[in-house]
C-alpha cells in the first residue's frame, strides 16, 4: 500500500485504535501495575513510590520531543515505541518469576515508560500533521472516548482477568499472563499501525536541521513558557489541582486489595476490575460530558472554584470506607462511582484552564505540553510519598490527611487571575 494511498484512509480506520495505543501503557504502569505488586507481596510504600516514580518521562517529555523532528517520521516513531513496548512487557512478564523481580520488572517499566512518553509526542504529532483543522476538530471525541477505552480494558478487563486467572494458575502466572497480553496487545497495534497509519513525511517540516537549532528551538519555548504573565501561580494551581488526587490514586487499589484484618476492605482482583471498569468507567465518561457543557454555558472563570470542590470532595468516600469498612457491593462500588464522578466532571476544568490560560500564545502546542507534564509531577510527588504515609498513619487517617490536601487549591482559586477572558465573554 502507497504513502499516497494511506495518506486518504479514513481517521476512523486509525484515530481510535493510536489513542487506545496510547492510554494503555500510561494505565497499566499507573494503576494495574500497583495491584500485581501488591499480589506479589511487596509493601504499599515500595510500590507507591516506584511505581510514581516511573511515571517521570510523562512528565519530561516536552524536553525530547523538538528532537523528534530531526529524524525519520512521526509515524515512525509511533510504531517504534509500540514495538518496544510489546516487547518490553513480554520482559516483564518473564521477570516475574526471577529472585529479584521487583527491581528487574521496575527497570524494564521504565523502558516502557520512556516508549509510551515518546509515543504520546509523536501520536498528536501525526494527528496535526495528517488531518485538517477541520478534521482534527470533528474526531477529537475520539481521542477521549479510546483513551479511556484502554483505561476500562485495563483497570475492568485486565485485572478482572488477572482475578480469574489467579484462581487458577496461581498469582505470579496469573500475572505473567497479564503482561503477556499487554505486551501482545501493543505489538499487534505496532503491526496494524504499520500498515494503516498515515504517513507524515510529505508535510512540511520545521526547521530542525541541526542539533544545535533544535537546542536553542527548545531554550526559546521553554524561556517563553516561564516568562508568561502569572506563571508562577499558575504552575502552583496546576500541582495543588491533583495533589490529593496523587495522594489516594495509588493507595486505593490497595487499600481495596488489602485483607480487613489490614484495614483494607478484602476484595478480589475480580471484584476491584468490576468496580473499575464498568460503573467508574461510565461515572468517568458522563462526568466529563456534563462538565463540558456545564463549564461552555457558565464560562470557566465562574466555575473553576465548583469544579475543584468537585474533583475533590468526592475523595470523602474512601475515609468513610476505610472506617466502616463494609462488605455491601452497592455501598462499595458506590463509593468509587462517586468518585470517577466527580474526577471526570472536575478535571475537565483543569485541562480548559491550561489551554485557555496557560498555552495561548506562539508556542501554544508546546506550552500545553509544558503544562500537562508540570501536571503530571503534581500526581508523581504525592503519590511517591503516599505508600510512606498510608503505612505510618493507616488507611483511615490517610485518607483523612489527603482530603486536608485538598484545602490549599481550594483557597488558590479565589485569587487566581485570569490572563485570557472566557471564550463567551471575547464574543460580546
Amino acid at each position: 500500500m502507497s504513502d499516497a494511498i494511506k495518506r486518504h484512509i479514513s481517521p476512523i480506520a486509525w484515530v481510535p485504535t493510536v489513542y487506545f495505543a496510547m492510554g494503555m501503557p500510561f494505565v497499566v504502569l499507573n494503576m494495574v501495575t500497583a495491584l500485581m505488586f501488591k499480589g506479589l507481596g511487596i509493601s504499599d510504600a515500595q510500590i507507591a513510590f516506584w511505581t510514581s516514580i516511573i511515571m517521570f518521562p510523562w512528565t519530561i517529555k516536552p524536553l525530547w520531543s523538538p528532537f523528534l523532528e530531526m529524524f525519520k517520521t512521526k509515524k515512525y516513531f509511533v510504531v517504534l515505541t509500540q514495538f518496544c513496548s510489546g516487547v518490553f512487557f513480554g520482559l516483564v512478564a518473564l521477570s516475574l518469576q526471577l529472585p529479584h523481580f521487583f527491581a528487574i520488572s521496575i527497570a524494564l517499566l521504565g523502558v516502557i515508560a520512556f516508549s509510551g512518553a515518546t509515543h504520546d509526542v509523536a501520536t498528536d504529532g501525526v494527528y496535526m500533521a495528517v488531518l485538517s483543522k477541520e478534521d482534527q476538530a470533528k474526531y477529537i471525541g475520539w481521542q477521549g472516548a479510546f483513551y479511556n477505552v484502554a483505561k476500562l480494558a485495563a483497570t475492568g478487563g485486565l485485572v478482572y482477568l488477572a482475578g480469574f486467572l489467579i484462581e487458577h494458575i496461581g498469582v505470579v502466572h496469573a500475572w505473567m499472563t497479564i503482561m503477556g497480553c499487554c505486551g501482545a496487545i501493543m505489538l499487534l497495534l505496532a503491526l496494524y499501525h504499520w500498515k494503516m497509519l498515515p504517513s507524515d513525511q510529505t508535510e512540511e517540516r520545521h526547521a530542525v536541521t541541526s542539533l544545535g537549532a533544535t537546542w536553542e528551538a527548545l531554550k526559546e519555548v521553554i524561556l517563553t513558557f516561564f516568562q508568561k504573565k502569572y506563571i508562577a501561580l499558575y504552575i502552583l494551581f496546576i500541582i495543588l489541582y491533583r495533589f490529593a488526587e496523587g495522594l489516594v490514586m495509588k493507595i486505593v487499589p490497595l487499600f481495596l486489595k488489602a485483607p480487613i484484618a489490614n484495614g483494607g476492605l478484602g476484595l478480589t482482583e475480580q471484584e476491584i476490575g468490576f468496580y473499575y471498569g464498568t460503573f467508574g468507567a461510565a461515572a468517568f465518561v458522563l462526568g466529563s460530558f456534563l462538565a463540558g457543557y456545564f463549564i461552555s454555558h457558565f464560562g470557566l472563570r465562574k466555575t473553576l472554584f465548583f469544579l475543584c470542590c468537585v474533583f475533590n470532595f468526592p475523595f470523602a468516600v474512601y475515609p468513610l470506607l476505610a472506617h466502616f469498612q463494609p462488605d455491601s457491593a452497592w455501598l462499595i462500588g458506590g463509593g468509587i462511582t462517586f468518585e470517577y464522578f466527580g474526577y471526570g466532571f472536575g478535571f475537565v476544568g483543569l485541562t480548559l484552564f491550561m489551554m485557555q490560560q496557560v498555552a495561548p500564545g506562539k508556542h501554544q502546542m508546546a506550552h500545553y505540553a509544558f503544562a500537562s507534564g508540570i501536571m503530571n509531577l503534581g500526581v508523581m510527588i504525592p503519590g511517591m510519598i503516599s505508600g510512606f504515609l498510608s503505612d505510618w498513619l493507616g488507611y483511615d487517617l490517610f485518607f483523612i490527611v489527603a482530603l486536608f490536601a485538598a484545602i490549599p487549591v481550594l483557597i488558590l482559586v479565589h485569587f487566581l487571575p485570569f490572563t485570557y477572558p472566557d471564550p463567551e465573554k471575547r464574543k460580546k
